[in-house]
């Protein structure tokens, strides 16, 4: 079957095909793929907007003297807003720092007041188990009267010692006869009726009492007078008529 005469044809000597036509030849079909097709950029011409259009557009951006101005004022209220909030802000940390000042004071004087007490009555636990020992000496003394023999006398010795000591270490004896009664420092054990004294009188000490640096460690054991029963009532003074 003969080809047309536009198709290849194939030479027995080759075995090639030949192409009449060079643009369906495979090389001019692949270059020609190859090749992008290049596009002549388009001219634009810039649009001319009208004044009346450009102030529309300004007026609805904000870039006009009027859309100006409406910035300029919602700054300064984000301005003033932030303002008080920070001076809020600093009122309250002002607040703050006053208080932790004023606990810092309250905190070191606490704490001076503190030292100086355990300073002052650190010995008042031995105060008190001296106190005892003080007693059963005076009770001693008191037994052997106006013996001058040398017991007594070592009696009377050790009970000034051991009263001089307690002294300075700030121990003040209390020892109210004749004295009027004080509920803060003594102790009521009786009342005894002497018209001699002033009633709500110290008449006797039954226990001296001790006091530590003006702190009270021990009241004393007193007696107090009180009023006779059949003593007549004071009469009041005469009305004066003019």
């Amino acid at each position: 079957m003969a080809l047309p005469e536009d198709e290849a044809k194939q030479t027995p000597e080759s075995g090639e095909e030949t192409f009449e036509n060079e643009a369906l030849k495979p090389e001019a079909l692949k270059q020609e793929a190859l090749e992008p097709e290049v596009l002549e950029p388009e001219v634009l011409e810039p649009e001319v907007l009208e004044p009346e259009v450009l102030e529309q557009i300004e007026a609805d951006n904000g870039d006009g003297p009027s859309g100006q101005q409406g910035s300029d004022n919602e700054l300064e209220l984000l301005g003033d807003e932030a303002l008080a909030i920070a001076l809020l802000e600093v009122e309250k940390f002002r607040d703050l720092a006053l208080r932790a000042e004023a606990e810092m004071q309250n905190l070191q004087r606490r704490t001076a007041r503190d030292v100086e007490n355990a300073h002052k009555f650190g010995v008042e636990k031995f105060v008190q188990n001296m106190l005892p020992v003080v007693d059963s000496l005076e009770k001693a003394i008191e037994s052997t009267g106006d013996n001058a023999d040398a017991i007594a006398q070592g009696v009377r010795l050790c009970h000034k010692l051991m009263v001089d000591t307690l002294i300075k270490e700030g121990v003040e004896i209390i020892d109210p006869v004749g004295e009027p009664f004080d509920p803060n420092e003594h102790q009521a054990m009786s009342m005894v009726e002497n018209p001699d004294m002033e009633p709500n009188s110290v008449l006797a000490v039954v226990q001296k009492g001790c006091k530590l640096n003006g702190r009270l460690v021990r009241p004393a054991m007193v007696m107090v007078t009180r009023a006779p029963a059949d003593q007549p009532p004071v009469d009041p003074a005469p009305e004066t008529t003019e």
